[in-house]
């Protein structure tokens, strides 16, 4: 994604474009592995030595509020990020850590039709997102 995306993307969300939101966005997307904030932080140095780890953390916060990036929690409760947002779903590697992208929009319908004909009650759903749970075959 061009610059010129980021900063459009950051002005559309009504956030005031700053060195440190293009860089944290931009890392996002490069790295497309759902990285973790730690990850976001080494990359980010390289450009930024001087960044802050709490400055990351709130810009990443920020980011999540004005749904611009998505968190993906691990199965060992380790907090990642996301830029793709269309709706997917996630495979995640139990033995490596690892998250995949996982497109099926007949299971998007699927999922989408079943929760809209079988309410949770005093519940309203925003979102479905599966994440499936495995390791590669041997």
């Amino acid at each position: 994604m061009k610059l010129s995306e980021i900063n459009n993307r950051l002005k559309e969300n009504g956030l005031k474009i700053t060195p440190q939101r293009v860089a944290i966005l931009e890392a996002i997307i490069t790295l497309k592995n759902h990285p973790t904030a730690e990850n976001i932080i080494d990359i980010i140095r390289k450009s930024h030595p001087n960044i802050s780890t709490a400055t990351v953390y709130k810009v990443l916060d920020v980011l999540v509020e004005s749904k611009l990036i998505n968190k993906v929690k691990t199965d060992k409760d380790i907090m990642r990020y996301d830029a793709v947002l269309e709706k997917h779903h996630h495979i995640y590697h139990s033995d490596s850590d690892r998250i995949e992208d996982y497109y099926d929009s007949e299971l998007t319908e699927l999922l989408e039709k079943y929760f809209n004909e079988k309410q949770i009650p005093d519940f309203k759903i925003e979102d479905i997102k599966l994440q499936i749970i495995g390791k590669l075959k041997q």
